[in-house]
């Protein structure tokens, strides 16, 4: 099963990856990072396809995809 992570301290809560996502399995969290973001978080980890998606289209490289 793919295992997608993201550096939550690091993200800057664009919505890219919410937009690129096939499977609409990101979203913002409601809590803040110590930056003030809502960082992206995945809903249902085992929905993920592994595509790879949002790692491609994130411009701060905070999105980790292990197929």
């Amino acid at each position: 099963m793919p295992n997608v992570t993201f550096n939550e301290a690091l993200c800057k809560g664009c919505s890219l990856c919410v937009v690129a996502c096939p499977k609409k399995i990101i979203n913002l969290s409601n809590r803040s990072n110590e930056k003030g973001y809502f960082a992206a978080e995945v809903k249902d980890k085992s929905l993920c396809t592994g595509c790879a998606a949002c790692a491609q289209m994130c411009p701060d490289v905070v999105i980790e995809v292990e197929r």
